[in-house]
């Protein structure tokens, strides 16, 4: 369908860029948007649109109509039987709560990536710095030791280790002065424009419609505005893309009033307005969105206006000339510019085709076309200027064939169920009557207390509902069976009862589906946790639930990111253009004075601006749980714990974690090679002062028994020179007494020879003598005499043995 308004009613895009700029032009593409949203009948996408979305607004704040309850209810349309609360049970707003709740809860960080030539060569200098830091580490070292000097152009305790923790330093702790004016810059623009309430109503907006939008917008008085845009008021050109990104068409209707209309548009006559008034009354609602049937406020005063952004190109054509000097000079020309190709001549035609972004505005259902211009401040990417950015960043993730589906049109039925059955609910508690009591009147007229009175009703009736007990008589007065015996009995009423558990049974059914269509299951939003599950298994079940409405949560951080790059460009037109540039550099300075020298120049680079998530509780509590397994197998120190739990990248964080973890392993190697080494030194120390000490000791009982030989060769000199001395004198006494000896020999020899010669003598003598008186016997005649000695004359007992020589 889409197809066919474009061919039958949007005006050709080959014209020219004279014929582009004309009011005729504007106002037929203004006609054929309106044409395409704003048709007669049932093909009216607008009201289609803004009906829809404005059933689905309901049924989030639990105020859908009830007209539909009542239709399912009536008979013929009759309800005066009825007597029910028709207001409807607030199922959805629970879930819808939940979810935008949840997902604004979510922090981020908007990173501004440098990625123009300049940047990249900064970057890559500070590299090559680090890496040769890196690679002249040990010589650095030696020069710093030994003269003094140090050649690092980096801090040492932040150099890497190795590429790999290189390349996570770049993205942990790089970051250049210009990138970081950048991110303030665009965190600035976002509090300035209450950037935190308009993501609150677009994630609202994704939740309930399934599609959310946000505008861009610089003005030399307010410089850039971020402006909610409602989905109801959208218009589009086709698309298949969730993104919106391959539209050539957007814009949004607004009601203002016509006071408000003479303020924007100036130029405007009394005579315009007054026409304007006048196609205004006669408007059926086709237009004015306040009288389409939606039961708001409606006001002839206000006017509904078309804005729309239109994409198209336009071609810069050049006229290259010649100069007589043989240079060559570029004049710009219009497209409709062509050389004559029948004569020579010393110029040339160059061009190229560029998108360009008109901006319109039409009043719906007239013919008065308020705006239709060039815009002067285009976005455009600086890597291809060929391209432009519209001012509008839409999304829309479940969408498939041009429609769009969103988290509350999948329940919406299931809604309706519910509140039938509560209605039915009400219907039969309506109808339940209380247990009641079967009084026997004649069994109590035969009764007698015994005092003279009967037992009447009042007082049968008190004694049973205060005691529980009951005065009957088995016989009459007359001696039958009595068939009252039990005057009073209770009357059990359980018709309804199991009605009511039927119809508890079919709204929890249709709660447990909604829970299965959205993923929202009871861990989510914690109704009915179960007391039996583990605290870990909710949490996986909610982690599950999280996954479920991932696609909101990421479809909302696209339309950050598109406004922050939107943001990105704008910074730009503010430093070039706006007269609030003093006043925007100052509030960045108040951030951090030391980028204002890098703001002067800001708009000279080119930024990638991505989103960096904080993680979710389930992500926190992997990353927590990885770092209380390396703190208590001692992989890390509580230094590298507090650094991991800074990093909000749980990716870089655990990446952060296996590098900090290797590190430790190095570490704790080394120092436990170090503490082997120092031990094998000790060890070593300790054998060479062992040795050292038996060395020592050794030379002590060496040197001792030197001393002990020394002081006994003393003593054995002494002991000789005494032994010789003593010798001496012995041999001296000895000699001396060997002389006595000799002398007492010579003498004892000479006695002896004396001796020997006196006793020969005397021998001689004798026996002379003998022979004297033998001849004097003879001569005498005298008997024979003895001549032997009566034993005096033996000299026996005496040795000079003793006194030989030794």
């Amino acid at each position: 369908m889409a197809d066919s308004v474009v061919k039958s009613y949007f005006p050709s895009q080959v014209v020219s860029d004279i014929e582009k700029v004309s009011y005729e032009y504007g106002m037929k593409v203004a006609k054929a948007i309106e044409h395409e949203w704003f048709s007669d009948g049932y093909n009216n996408r607008y009201l289609n649109n803004q009906n829809n979305f404005h059933r689905l607004r309901l049924y989030a704040r639990g105020e859908q109509s009830i007209q539909k309850y009542k239709d399912e209810l009536s008979i013929n349309g009759d309800l005066s039987y009825l007597n029910l609360d028709w207001k409807p049970v607030p199922i959805i707003p629970k879930f819808v709560d939940v979810v935008v709740n949840g997902i604004a809860e979510r922090t981020y960080d908007i990173k501004a990536y440098s990625q123009d030539p300049y940047g990249v060569e900064k970057r890559t200098a500070y590299m090559e710095s680090i890496l040769k830091d890196m690679g002249t580490k040990d010589l650095s070292n030696y020069v710093e030791q030994e003269f003094g000097i140090s050649m690092y152009e980096n801090p040492i305790n932040e150099l890497p280790q190795n590429t790999e923790e290189l390349s996570l330093h770049m993205q942990l702790n790089y970051k250049q002065g210009v990138e970081l004016a950048e991110e303030q810059a665009i965190n600035v623009l976002m509090e300035g424009n209450k950037y935190e309430l308009t993501k609150k109503r677009f994630y609202y907006d994704l939740a309930v419609l399934g599609i959310g939008a946000v505008k861009t917008s610089f003005n030399t008085s307010e410089g850039v505005v971020i402006d909610y845009v409602d989905p109801e008021n959208l218009v589009y050109s086709y698309t298949d893309s969730p993104y919106f990104d391959d539209i050539y068409y957007v814009g949004e209707v607004k009601t203002i009033p016509i006071n408000e209309l003479t303020k924007q548009f100036p130029h405007l006559t009394p005579e315009d307005l007054e026409e304007i008034n006048r196609s205004n009354s006669r408007d059926d609602g086709k237009y004015n969105t306040q009288n389409s049937g939606t039961g708001r406020y409606s006001d002839n005063n206000q006017v509904s206006v078309l804005y729309f952004n239109y994409k198209t190109y336009m071609n810069e054509v050049y006229k290259v000339k010649e100069t007589g000097t043989g240079a060559e000079r570029a004049i710009e020309k219009d497209d409709t510019f062509n050389p004559p190709e029948d004569m020579e001549a010393n110029f040339s035609k160059v061009g190229k085709s560029v998108e360009v972004l008109y901006e319109g505005a039409k009043i719906l259902g007239t013919e008065k076309m308020l705006k239709w211009e060039m815009s002067k401040n285009m976005m455009r990417p600086k890597s291809d200027y060929t391209k432009v950015k519209m001012n509008y960043s839409i999304v829309a993730p479940r969408m498939y064939n041009g429609k769009i589906e969103s988290l509350v049109s999948r329940i919406t039925g299931f809604a309706d169920m519910i509140q039938l059955t509560h209605l039915k609910l009400q219907q039969v508690m309506s109808r339940l009557v209380p247990d009641g009591v079967y009084l026997d009147a004649d069994g109590l007229a035969e009764i007698d207390l015994g005092n003279g009175t009967n037992y009447n009703p009042q007082e049968a009736l008190n004694m049973f509902f205060q005691t529980g007990s009951v005065i009957g008589r088995s016989m009459t007065a007359d001696g039958d069976l009595n068939p009252g015996k039990v005057p009073i009995q209770q009357i059990a009423s359980g018709s309804g009862t199991g009605k009511m558990q039927s119809l508890i049974t079919t709204y929890n059914y249709y709660m447990q589906m909604i829970r299965d269509t959205t993923g929202l299951n009871e861990a989510r939003d914690g109704s009915m946790p179960d007391k039996n599950a583990l605290v870990g298994v909710q949490k996986l079940a909610a982690a599950n639930s999280n996954t479920a409405t991932r696609h909101i949560l990421q479809a909302g951080l696209f339309l950050t990111a598109e406004v922050a790059e939107a943001l990105s460009l704008r910074i730009s037109d503010i430093i070039e253009y706006s007269p609030t540039k003093d006043a925007f550099i100052q509030a960045i300075g108040a951030h951090n004075v030391a980028t204002l020298e890098e703001m002067s120049e800001l708009h000279l680079y080119d930024f990638g601006i991505f989103i960096e998530l904080a993680p979710d509780e389930e992500e926190k509590a992997m990353l927590e749980n990885n770092i209380q397994q390396a703190l208590q197998q001692g992989n890390i120190d509580l230094e590298d714990a507090i650094d991991l739990r800074e990093v909000r990248n749980v990716s870089l964080a655990n990446q952060l974690l296996k590098i900090r973890r290797k590190a430790k392993q190095d570490k704790d190697q080394a120092i436990q090679e170090r503490n082997i080494q120092l031990q094998n030194q000790s060890n070593t120390q300790a054998a060479q002062n062992a040795a050292q000490i038996e060395l020592q000791k050794n030379q002590a009982v060496t040197q001792s028994k030197a001393q002990l030989m020394s002081i006994e060769a003393e003593l054995d000199a002494q002991k000789m020179i005494q032994e010789a001395e003593i010798k001496k004198q012995l041999m001296q006494l000895e000699f001396q007494m060997n002389m006595q000896l000799k002398q007492a020999d010579v003498v004892g020899l000479k006695g002896r020879e004396k001796e020997k010669e006196d006793r020969k003598d005397e021998r001689t003598r004798i026996q002379a003598s003998q022979a004297s008186e033998l001849i004097d016997q003879r001569k005498s005649g005298a008997p024979p005499k003895k001549f032997e000695s009566s034993g005096n004359d033996i000299l026996g007992g005496f040795d000079l043995g003793g006194f030989g020589p030794r």
